[in-house]
Parts: C-alpha cells; structure tokens; sequence
C-alpha cells in the first residue's frame, strides 16, 4: 500500500468585513494526534476580494497578492513551512485541504488555486508532493461507499448543440471529446451520450441511475445572476438551457450517485464576480457527490485536451483524485488558464476507488490454500451480517439516514448514521414497536423500488417474505456472485447469521438444500415460542439440512429483533446469563470451525456484540487452530476520521484474535474465493486397492 499523505487542514472563518482568523491543523499518517497552530490570540488575515478582482487578467499578479495575504502573519509561514519539511522527512505527500466556513462563503470566488509558495514564489499546486482541494461538507447525509476499481462504470456525455453559433458560442467537437474521453478512461466500462439530442438533463439522469461511478460532462456554462446555467440539448438537439440549481438536485435525488463529477464546461466552477458557492460544482459537492472537478472561468478547449487525458491516466493508478488533478494542473502549467479546473471534495483521503485485498498482503496472501480447504470440506462457518445484501437491501447506514430525515432525528450528527441510535429515538418518540414496524415497511418499499421493472404491479402491498424469494432469486439470476449464492453452494453445515431477513434461507433451498431456520429468544416472552428442536430434539445440522441461526432476531417474530440500544445491551446480558439461548452446534462451530466473519462494519455496533456475545467468549486458543477471515465490506476510507490509523488499527486487532482482514466488499471475498476454488488442484481419490499388502 503507497505511503498515505500527512494531512494539513486550513479552516478560514470570518471575523468582520475582509478579516477572517485561521485555524491550522496537522496531522502525521502515523499518528493520531493533531498538531495545531500555538496562539493565545486568534490568527487574522485580511482578503480584500475587491482588490484581487482588479487583478483577475493576471494571474500571476492575484497569485503573488492572494499568497501574500493569506501567509502575511509571521506564524502561518512558519507552521506551513514546518508541516511541509515534516512531510518531506517522512517520504509522503501533503495533503492541504482548505476548509472554509459556513459564515465566509464569498471566499469560494477566491481563485486559491492560483496560489504560490510563499517561500520561492512559483507554483504552488503543480507540486506533486502538495495535494490541494477545496474541502466542503455535504448538506445529504447518506455516507459515501466506495467501489473497487474493476467495477467502476463511467458516463460521458457531450453535449454539443446544432444552434450554439445562434447564441455565438464557440462549437463542440463531439467527436473528438468523446475520443479524448474515452482515450483517458481505457479499461473502464463507459456509456456515452453524445449524438444529437442524447445529452438531455433526462437522459442524462436516466444514464445515472442505472448506475455511473464518474460522470464527465463536457457542455457550455455559464452564470446567469450569479446563478449556473448548463447549455445541454433538448431532443432535438438544439440549445436548452438547464439550472444548475435543478440539475444539482436531480443527482441528490439519485439511490446512487456518481463518486466523481468532472465538468468540462467553462464557468461551471463560477467566477469572482458572482457567488460561487452557487455555481455548479459546490451544488454537486454540497448535493453529496464526494468528489467534483469544476472550470472556473473560460477554459479553453486546447487546456481541456491536454489536462483531461493526463487526469484520468493518473486516476486510474491509485484513486487519488487530489493528486491525479495536481500532476494534471502540473502538464498544463505552461498555459495562462491552467489554474481553472478546481477540487470541491468531501472525501478526507481523497481516494474514489479502492482495490480489495488482504491488507498489505494484496498480491500474495498466503492462507488461500487453507481458506479453500476449510471452505469445500464444510469446515468453516459463515457468520453473516446485515450489510452483506446492500445491492438488494439497503445498508442499516443508509437505513438509520432515512429514518433519521424522516423523523427529524434530534441528536449528534455523527449518530444519524448508527440504526440503533435513531431506532432507540424513535422507540422513545413514537412507540417501542414502532422502529420494528416501520423497519417492515421500509423494506418493503426499497425493494418494491429497486426492482420496480421486475416486479409485478403492487408488490408494495404483498407479504414481506413473499417479495424477498422473488428479489433473491432476481439477484441470484443476474449475479452469479451474488454473495448468498456463492454461500449457498458451499457444503457449510451452520450459517449464523446477525441479518433479519431469509436471503440466506431462500438461497439455500435455491441451491437444493432444506435449512431449518431458529432465531435466539433472548427476551423471556420469546421462549414460549415452538422451535425447531421441539420436533428434531437429536437434531444434527448437515450440509443437506443445514441450520440457519439468527442471532438478532426474524422479521417473523418482530420482538426478537435486535433494534435499539436499549436492545444491544439487554442482549449481551441475557445471552451471558443464559448460553444455552444459543444452540450447543453453534457454539462449537464458532471454536472448532474456520470463521468467515462476513457483511459487517467492523466499528459497527452489530458487530461488537456479536464479538462480546459469542466470539470472545468462546475463547482464542482454540481457534487459533484455523484460517479466519473477517471482511471490512465497507473499505469507504472518508468514513473515519484518521482513516489509516484506523485502519492499521484493526489490522492489529483482528491479527491478536487470528482474524485477517480482507479489505472490500463481500461480493469482492466471494468472487475471489470462488477463483481460488477453481484453481485449487482437486483432491486426490484414495485407490483402495493399492492400501493393501500384496
């Protein structure tokens, strides 16, 4: 894994007419602690925007000025110069985000990245080894999910209207954008929109939602009463002109939208003399897209064919958005207007995609061969969370988020993406049964939408587990590494399983299997309920007739679900009271069989008290004797605030606990196991005649 960038965060903050103070935070990658500026006295700095507009046709003048005013106090210099040397004695990158506050948004018509060293006075932001962005916070707070790189899906759509030369605008080339595009984004799956009317805000929308990683538009812009405006296409083909303001919002409306917004179109990033926080590319980043490259002037097109080309080639080594933008700023240096493609991120590590893997082991892990034989020899338990089918349900982040929008969710921002918080508020606010209630109505809905072509008319109103058989088997036939299939189909006798769903059981009789289902009757109340050993009390789980144990509950019995906080922590008392809530079966797989700890946010609350419930419990020793995996199925790094501490921090506890962490999604684990399954020799068919003594 490359050596990640020491972090220098820049918050400015206004304090009275042109006066603004500055905070300064540094960080090391390999520390947690925070090196801040030393001041009894708050920093001030004066940013004239009136005089730096008189110098707007000179940009190396605004630069000079802009540099000089934001380093004029003694200290900034010192403290930047300081976090830089750092960096350089460590061997990494700088990464310098600027952080401007929510009182001071005329600072956003600032051209910051016409910025110099104030030291040596040349370019500041062409340096490989200083990677800048605008860093703004989304007004949506549906948390950004990361894709591996193999799977990304880009867009282009080029919008080139037969009228422009009415309006005496320059013409596009369609053409040769599309080319130059697809040139830049070689071995990336892409769709295009580029023939006569294609380019519509509907079409384009409708290209989105079937799914885009990176949207790449190339159309005229410009401000309109300070306001963006997009020249796309009506069907026709000729010139209409789009609100940036509305075409914003239809992507915040998207299920799933782009992870990267790249707008070719000139003004599209505003101008000094509007107010830019309203142009288009802070209302895609504000809107919740992680990452938007914006014009922010009359770009030319000969800069856009030099600087695009050079972006998406350095984006396709690493993900690094802020550093593929820097070594393309750096190959159109030589032009007046290359400071005018500009970063408004929300990403804190700056990484779009990501490639899955076993830590630092990506190419050489070496405990495949175990792994494999655990697996096809049905010595491994599969023990399966709720995140595992979030391309069928939705996650429990995204779950807590539209909950905690819905019914105004009070509390701490950080707490409107944790399900049991916002469902223990909703207990108290409305009714203890109203989160599980309502958790059956939200699902049904999601899944009455996402597969709405497939479904039949009023789906939304059949019996929830009806409507799972027949999403399951739809996602079954259309992936086949569809992570419930690929489960299925293993000789595991036990699956327990912390989801609430029948995915799972569904699967396996899709596979030929007939699973017995049992959930744990953590509360009193639940024991009086028949299960499954009433009737089979020598009971034995098989490959053939496995058991599906649901940990935290079934849709089935709504008070076995494990909702709410108050939920967690009663559970964790009754089960450590009473073991024999969870079958003996269970309990020895969990120690004398491989584990496979799937579809789990490793910090997630689900996962902790499965950990305290049942795995710690068991004790370590004994399953030290096998391979045991633990997928991190949302590798999202801008989820964490130190986001590689963070990570080595997991790495260090999960390899206490013989655990090794396979970094990605579960369907990534499932498409790579199922390889090394192919590629394992077969094992070898004892000849019984041969074993005797002639």
């Amino acid at each position: 894994m490359a050596a990640a960038p020491a972090d220098l965060e820049i918050g400015l903050h206004s304090r009275g007419e042109h006066t603004y103070s500055v905070d300064l935070r540094y960080t090391q990658p390999d520390s947690a602690t925070d090196i801040r500026l030393n001041s009894s006295e708050p920093i001030l700095i004066t940013l004239d925007p009136v005089a730096l507009r008189a110098l707007e046709l000179d940009p190396l003048g605004y630069g000079q000025a802009l540099t000089a005013a934001l380093f004029a106090p003694p200290e900034l210099r010192v403290a930047f110069a300081q976090a830089r040397a750092s960096a350089q004695s460590l061997d990494q990158p700088l990464r310098m985000r600027l952080v401007i506050g929510v009182g001071a948004p005329e600072l956003h018509a600032l051209r910051w990245e016409t910025l110099r060293d104030p030291e040596q006075d040349r370019p500041l932001l062409t340096d490989e080894r200083l990677l800048f962005s605008r860093y703004l916070a989304a007004g949506d707070w549906r948390p950004v999910t990361l894709r591996p790189k193999s799977e990304l899906r880009a867009l282009i759509a080029v919008a080139a209207p037969s009228d422009l030369a009415r309006f005496r605008m320059a013409p596009i080339d369609a053409p040769a954008e599309l080319a130059r595009a697809q040139a830049g984004l070689t071995g990336m799956a892409t769709q295009t929109l580029s023939t006569p009317g294609q380019a519509t805000l509907a079409g384009i929308v409708a290209a989105l939602r079937e799914g885009a990683d990176l949207l790449y538009l190339v159309c005229h812009g410009s401000l309109v009463k300070g306001l963006p405006t997009l020249w796309l296409e009506d069907e026709s083909g000729t010139v209409t002109h789009t609100s940036g303001v509305e075409f914003a919002q239809r992507i915040r409306e998207l299920d799933q939208r782009p992870r990267l917004v790249v707008l070719a179109s000139c003004e599209s990033a505003g101008d000094s003399a509007g107010v830019a926080l309203n142009a288009l590319g802070p209302l895609l980043a504000e809107a919740g897209v992680p990452a938007v490259i914006a014009m922010q002037g009359k770009i030319s097109m000969e800069t856009i064919a030099d600087f695009t080309p050079a972006l998406f080639r350095e984006l396709s080594r690493d993900g690094q958005i802020d550093r593929a933008l820097t070594v393309a700023r750096g190959v159109v240096r030589h032009r007046p207007d290359s400071w005018m493609p500009a970063l408004f991120m929300r990403l804190r590590a700056g990484r779009i995609w990501y490639v899955p893997g076993f830590a630092d082991e990506r190419q050489s892990f070496e405990k495949w061969p175990t792994i494999v034989r655990s697996v096809t020899r049905g010595q491994a338990t599969p023990i399966i969370g709720a995140t595992l089918d979030e391309q069928v349900i939705t996650s429990p982040r995204n779950l807590a988020s539209e909950w905690a929008e819905r019914y105004n969710f009070p509390l701490a921002v950080h707490e409107r993406e944790e399900l049991h918080d916002v469902a223990q508020y909703l207990s108290i606010s409305q009714a203890p049964m109203f989160p599980r209630e309502e958790l059956v109505d939200t699902l049904r809905h999601t899944l009455a939408q996402r597969f709405a072509d497939d479904l039949a008319e009023g789906a939304e109103q059949a019996d929830i587990y009806d409507l799972l058989a027949v999403v399951g088997e739809i996602q079954r036939e259309r992936n086949p590494h569809d992570p419930y299939k690929v489960l299925a189909e293993q000789p595991f006798p036990i699956y327990l399983t912390t989801a609430y769903h029948s995915l799972l059981s569904e699967a396996l009789r899709a596979a030929g299997k007939d699973p017995l289902v049992e959930f744990c009757r953590w509360r009193p109340e639940l024991e009086s309920i028949p299960s499954i050993y009433d009737d089979e009390p020598r009971y034995l789980p098989t490959a053939q007739r496995p058991l599906v144990f649901h940990l935290f509950g079934i849709l089935a019995e709504p008070d076995s679900l494990v909702l709410t906080e108050d939920d967690h922590f009663d559970f964790l008392l009754r089960v450590a009271r009473v073991p024999d809530l969870v079958p003996l079966a269970v309990r020895e797989a969990i120690t004398d069989t491989a584990l496979l700890l799937l579809g789990y946010r490793i910090d997630g609350w689900d996962f902790r008290v499965l950990y305290r419930s049942l795995l710690q419990q068991e004790g370590r020793a004994r399953r030290s004797k096998y391979a045991n995996i633990a997928g991190q199925v949302s590798p999202d790094e801008d989820y964490f605030l130190l986001p590689v501490q963070a990570r080595r921090y997991f790495e260090r506890y999960f390899d206490y606990n013989d655990i090794s962490i396979f970094w990605g999604s579960v369907e990534d684990f499932t498409r790579e196991l199922l390889a090394q399954i192919a590629a394992a020799p077969p094992p070898a068919a004892p000849e019984r005649a041969s074993l005797r003594r002639r």
